[in-house]
């Protein structure tokens, strides 16, 4: 007999107290010059991120470990990092230290830099699809071997009973170990910045379209660079959830 949607019950606290939680944020980066209305919306989200956060805790406990992607060392060191690389991460991260927790370092920094040059060769617009599937490979690669050690570093940091965060932009691939509970933290503001992305995007796609019509052969210019710089604006994804517990 099917279950009607309306009678599961959402599992209770208690279930979870022997079990590794980890409250996965979602990481949104902009540029300093993002639009005003972007820089608002993203705001709002990391301050809806705090109220869930202090919702999660008061339910399964305080978060002892923090991890945030792209920051190859924990501790001031990488809490410093961080600050740079993103003031609104860094206040979500500050509020649980001040609290207990540790700052530990996920990213391996050879890993970290190989996928970036990686990333960067692809941004320019490669024009011979031979290069184009060698470089995608080599890419696809070091995702995977950066994923298998981030996954690896939480499972080894991370106690039985205890609560992590990571704050880490969405589509990562990373398979966490299968007694860690993920939390995905999804304030109503995420939907929003990302529906404004796509459009932003999409207008980007048509602007260079239309370009690419009105020039002459050969004189479209680096309109597919420019496409990439553009539509990169925000790092929002989408991605499937899966099996995690969403709190919103």
């Amino acid at each position: 007999m099917t279950e009607q949607l309306g009678e599961i019950e959402k599992p209770s606290a208690e279930r979870f107290v022997e079990e590794r939680k980890l409250f996965f944020v979602p990481l949104i980066l902009v540029p300093a010059n993002a639009e005003a209305e972007l820089r608002e919306m993203v705001s709002r989200y990391w301050e809806q991120v705090r109220e869930q956060i202090r919702n999660l805790e008061a339910k399964l406990g305080d978060v002892s470990q923090v991890y945030h992607e792209m920051i190859p060392e924990g501790g001031d060191t990488g809490a410093r990092a961080i600050q740079e690389l993103s003031s609104e991460s860094y206040d979500i991260v500050k509020s649980g230290l001040d609290k207990g927790a540790a700052l530990q370092a996920i990213e391996d920094s050879d890993l970290l830099a190989e996928l970036m040059d990686w990333s960067r060769c692809l941004a320019v617009g490669l024009q011979n699809q031979d290069v184009f599937n060698k470089v995608y490979g080599f890419l696809a690669d070091v995702e995977r071997r950066r994923n298998e050690h981030i996954a690896r570093q939480i499972d080894e940091t991370l106690s039985v009973g205890k609560v992590g965060m990571l704050l880490m932009r969405e589509g990562h691939g990373v398979q966490f170990a299968s007694d860690i509970q993920v939390f995905y933290v999804a304030p109503p503001t995420l939907d929003e910045v990302k529906r404004w992305v796509r459009g932003r995007q999409e207008e980007v796609r048509r602007e260079t379209a239309a370009k690419a019509e009105a020039s002459p052969a050969g004189e479209a210019g680096d309109t597919g660079e420019e496409t990439t710089r553009a539509a990169s604006e925000s790092e929002v994804e989408v991605q499937d959830r899966g099996d995690v517990e969403t709190e919103s």
